[in-house]
């Protein structure tokens, strides 16, 4: 109705699910598509990541009852160039429309409590990042976020992390209102202790590539077919290599962070690994460093 009083934009389909979005998607090519974030069959946010695949010239706004702003970073996050609240509908819609057509990024306003970013044609493939911390806190709160974004959006997390994180990580998700006992039972919140993890692909000091493709491709399925009713996309997170490193194993390290590029570049999964600053001094460890650094796709230090 709102576009039938701006005679140059014309409604050229209607979608009643996130499949049928990404097959019309796919088929017409639009200028411009609306997305609501909870769709029946694919996920909205989900919908968008294929979408964008699909058809990468088609601008997409979400409008969404969702005010959760991890919701609103993860809807953007996919290329996104809006995201209007359904209660500003009537005010705020044509207007993201025309931002967006123009290559420009709308939030509501009632949104704006937080910087967005544009981040149109930025995403790649998948994300493999890294985050180098000084303070456990602060790690695990980006680990909380990046788990907490996935589960609330229908899809499936791994956390390979170490013991001492591993209760601290619980407790930061439950805080978010996330029922992870129930994540656990449906297997969409997978948890692996880190150095157990390790002792199921490691070959003579070194990562084994064949039992870790193996290893990491069966959890992966078993997490995406738990997710099947919103959305097949899984996020994994983990300190595999940062315990290879605490041991003094660079080589491993280095190599177990190459097998987990290819694991993200293979079942297309966003991965974030964890760092202790600590672990590094100064020019002795400089080459690793910057060889660890060299394998992600983007670098945090916090």
């Amino acid at each position: 109705m709102l576009f039938q009083a701006s005679p140059e934009w014309q409604v050229i389909a209607e979608a009643s699910d996130g499949s049928e979005a990404i097959q019309k998607a796919e088929e017409l090519k639009p200028d411009l598509i609306v997305l609501d974030i909870g769709l029946p069959k694919v996920h909205g946010i989900e919908a968008a990541r294929r979408i964008r695949r699909l058809s990468p010239s088609s601008r997409i706004v979400f409008l969404s009852q969702n005010d959760d702003l991890d919701v609103v970073w993860a809807a953007l996050a996919t290329g996104a160039l809006g995201y209007v609240h359904k209660t500003k509908t009537r005010q705020e819609l044509l207007s993201a429309v025309d931002a967006a057509l123009q290559g420009r990024q709308f939030v509501s306003s009632t949104l704006r409590r937080s910087k967005f970013t544009n981040s149109q044609g930025v995403k790649a493939a998948h994300y493999h990042e890294v985050q180098f911390y000084a303070d456990d806190a602060v790690f695990l709160d980006t680990l909380a976020r990046f788990i907490g974004v996935a589960l609330k959006t229908g899809a499936a997390a791994i956390a390979v992390t170490t013991e001492s994180h591993r209760d601290s990580l619980i407790l930061r998700l439950k805080a978010q209102g996330l029922d992870v006992d129930a994540a656990i039972r449906q297997g969409t919140y997978v948890q692996l202790d880190a150095t157990k993890t390790l002792s199921t692909f490691m070959v003579n000091g070194m990562p084994d590539p064949a039992r870790f493709l193996a290893s990491m491709g069966v959890l992966i399925k078993a997490a995406a077919e738990a997710a099947k009713g919103e959305t097949s996309r899984v996020v994994a997170c983990g300190e595999c290599s940062a315990v290879l490193w605490a041991e003094g194993k660079a080589d491993a390290a280095i190599r177990a962070e190459q097998l987990w590029d290819e694991v993200a570049a293979t079942f297309d999964v966003d991965i974030l690994c964890g760092y202790a600053l600590s672990s590094f001094h100064d020019e002795e460890h400089a080459d690793v460093f910057q060889s660890i650094c060299a394998e992600h796709s983007a670098i945090y230090s916090l």
